[in-house]
């Protein structure tokens, strides 16, 4: 590994991770580059650069952040042979694969090949002659105040489904935790090559979402009715779309890979990032093997 890029955080302070990077590449005779306009802030020794330029030049793309900076990250690696390191310094880091004291042998391991690259799904959306990329989601959202998202759903070339919500997210596997669970859509493996369509809030007597194959197509087409609406990607406003308007999207399998050091399954981050809980209704084995039933008092 001869070159490291590192994406920062816009407002954190990385200064502690930064230098880490920095004397691990001092001791493994390392370059180490940085977005001109993101190290500015920072006196220290990494190359500035063009952020189109760290992603071709690296060997590995150090995202040093939350998951807004790792999907950013993710997004300079697309199409680019460096793989991308999430580095936690938020509070959720669901992409993240190590905290900040874990980064010196975490670089030394993947230095040795001693990692897994975990493909990650993109998907482009096309409207107005433009094209957005997200890891995340592609959504439509409702202006506050204005009137419902009205949205009919196309998938493989056919009519399925017209939502009248407060948005429908289109969401990859990666973002398959993020606006398309809180939404109510279900928790995939980044394994999985598909699409997810969720409607948030839905006002509509079909409330459900749609999985969708990589090699089906997706339309969203905006119905007479509908107020204005923002497209979102990745969280970010690209554009707005009004009654009339259709946006073409299309998945892309493997378009950037995160680094697994295999310290966690997928199940094991979701459960503990998410903090998932079990049903009440389940008693809960306490250590020792005694359940939340047994340590209750007998009934008089």
């Amino acid at each position: 590994m001869h070159v490291v890029g590192l994406v920062l955080h816009p407002q954190r302070d990385s200064a502690g991770a930064v230098a880490a990077v920095l004397d691990w590449a001092a001791r493994n005779s390392t370059t180490v580059l940085g977005i001109d306009t993101e190290i500015r802030r920072l006196n220290c020794a990494a190359v500035a650069v063009t952020a189109e330029e760290l992603g071709q030049r690296s060997d590995l793309v150090v995202s040093l952040g939350g998951d807004g900076t790792m999907l950013r990250a993710m997004r300079l690696a697309d199409r680019q042979r460096a793989p991308v390191l999430g580095v936690n310094l938020g509070k959720l880091g669901f992409l993240a694969e190590v905290d900040v004291p874990d980064l010196p042998g975490a670089l030394s391991a993947i230095d040795n090949h001693e990692f897994t690259t975990e493909p990650r799904l993109a998907v482009d959306g096309e409207l107005r002659g433009q094209v957005v990329t997200a890891f995340n989601d592609v959504a439509v959202v409702r202006f506050p105040g204005q009137a419902t998202a009205a949205v009919a759903v196309r998938a493989a070339g056919h009519p399925f489904v017209s939502y009248a919500a407060d948005a429908v997210v289109v969401a990859t596997p990666t973002g398959s935790t993020a606006y398309s669970f809180s939404a109510g859509g279900p928790i995939v493996s980044p394994a999985v090559e598909a699409l997810l369509v969720t409607p948030a809030a839905p006002h509509s007597a079909y409330n459900r979402g749609l999985v969708l194959s990589v090699h089906d197509s997706l339309t969203l087409e905006i119905l007479p009715g509908s107020g204005r609406l923002a497209v979102e990607v990745d969280g970010q406003v690209a554009a707005h779309v009004d009654v009339g308007d259709r946006i073409e999207l299309r998945p892309r399998p493997a378009a950037a890979h995160v680094v697994r050091l295999g310290r966690t399954t997928f199940y094991e981050r979701a459960r503990r990032k998410l903090r998932l809980t079990d049903s009440a209704e389940i008693p809960v084995s306490q250590p020792g093997g005694t359940s939340q039933e047994e340590l209750r008092p007998a009934r008089p």
